[in-house]
């Protein structure tokens, strides 16, 4: 059967109708077809806002591209290691050449670049969708991916994925299509879509609303400009004029006074026209608090601190004390848990270290500046560490698994010398661990 499953990679859908059966076993499970009539019955896509979201979104609205680059830059950072696993409990952190594919992924690309991809991807597209070639890595463009499922996908809860279908220039180009077991893919969607269990879905999605108010009030702010840069006037004419007077009077106005280049000219009309001021400026209309509570909602959705995107929202309450707020908050409940369950999604394309026991692809963020304490918490800890360090190696803990009982945060690691103070001694002993009956007697 695997070889069955070789020679339909390279086919179209309309040859596999005759060539593929009601179902068959691959590695021990029985994987029945998908659909009513054949393999690509029931397929199941990506939301098709790919090409909307980054077109009409990430190119085209400073905050989306802010939030989004933001979350880049950060994530970016990390590197990738094993972490070993010791009676369940997370261990040290080592490298070996399986993670050169991570590494180096593709030709002249490095980590910082694949986890670049994966962030952009899962922003715009809700789904980061990657295979295996070799020693080389392919990213999967993610609404030319289709999701084969083996039940209806308005059953979405009863629905396994079967395999995955990407067809090079879209469902709908006419080009030849690949299928990928499940376990061949890197399928990572960290915001799982409620409807399906088998897809992720965009964070920009709950906020298309804000978005759409603040490339409007952008336009608006462009219009003001160009139609006047001034308050906007009415301007009416005695009675008796013709529509071809009418109509020339109004060329002339626009002529003199519309634009930015006409702006704060003095008007002078004529022939009992009355100028009546109905608009009003942008520090009337507020434009600031209006789109400043529209881009705090965005990057909420986002999940980046306005203060470190750099927003008039953020920046109000700018201290050195809240930046520091801002950035743990964005390390802690993001940028850690996007990391974990990229690591997640990524060991389906690597293969573990032999004889290292039980262990995980996990991230290295030793190195991220972005991370690193302040100055005076790091002194602060250094300090708490040491004094306790101190501690526990004058009541007797080896010294060796103070540092690493430390590093780890597990305080079953400690080991005990046998040496301890002499306050603990029973009494009239001269050694560690020595009763009276056996402590030597002074000479007479």
């Amino acid at each position: 059967m695997p070889k069955l499953w070789q020679a339909l990679r390279g086919r179209r859908v309309a040859e596999q109708r005759q060539l593929v059966p009601s179902g068959f076993v691959f590695e021990g499970g029985w994987y029945p077809l998908v659909g009513y009539a054949h393999y690509g019955g029931d397929t199941e896509k990506p939301a098709e806002t790919f090409g909307a979201y980054v077109n009409g979104a990430y190119k085209t609205n400073g905050i989306i591209f802010a939030v989004v680059l933001a979350r880049m830059l950060l994530f970016s950072e990390a590197r990738f290691q094993w972490q070993r696993i010791t009676d369940g409990r997370p261990g040290d952190l080592f490298g070996s050449r399986e993670l050169a594919i991570l590494e180096n992924p593709w030709p002249n690309g490095t980590t910082g670049e694949l986890l670049a991809r994966m962030e952009q991807d899962v922003s715009l597209a809700g789904n980061f969708f990657a295979v295996r070639e070799g020693d080389r890595l392919r990213r999967l463009r993610p609404d030319w991916v289709e999701i084969i499922l083996t039940e209806p996908p308005d059953q979405a809860v009863r629905s396994d994925v079967f395999a995955y279908r990407y067809t090079p220039g879209g469902p709908m180009s006419g080009g030849r299509p690949e299928y990928f077991l499940p376990n061949e893919v890197c399928h990572w969607s960290p915001i799982p879509d409620p409807e399906a269990q088998y897809r992720g879905m965009s964070w920009i999605t709950p906020v298309i609303r804000e978005l759409q108010a603040d490339q409007a009030a952008t336009e608006h702010k462009a219009k003001f400009f160009e139609n006047a840069a001034t308050p906007n006037l009415a301007v009416s004419l005695k009675e008796g004029l013709t529509p071809e007077q009418f109509q020339e009077f109004v060329d002339a106005m626009d002529a003199q006074h519309k634009g930015v280049r006409n702006a704060y000219k003095t008007l002078y009309t004529a022939g009992g026209a009355d100028v009546t001021v109905i608009g009003a400026d942008l520090r009337q209309l507020d434009f600031k608090a209006t789109q400043g509570a529209g881009e705090t909602r965005i990057c909420a959705a986002g999940g980046v601190p306005p203060i470190i995107v750099g927003l008039s929202e953020g920046l109000q309450a700018s201290t050195y004390s809240n930046y520091g707020m801002a950035r743990r908050k964005f390390g802690d409940h993001w940028a850690r848990p996007q990391w974990r369950s990229a690591c997640a999604a990524l060991s389906s394309l690597v293969t573990p270290p032999p004889g290292n026991g039980a262990v995980r692809l996990w991230y290295d963020d030793r190195d991220i500046a972005f991370l690193r304490e302040d100055e005076q918490d790091r002194a602060q800890i250094a300090q708490i560490e040491a004094t306790t360090m101190a501690a526990l190696v004058r009541e007797g803990w080896t010294a060796e698994s103070v540092v690493q009982a430390l590093m780890e945060g597990d305080w079953s690691l400690l080991q005990h010398s046998g040496l301890y103070s002499v306050q603990l001694w029973p009494p009239g002993t001269t050694e560690p661990n020595a009763s009276p009956d056996t402590q030597a007697q002074p000479e007479e």
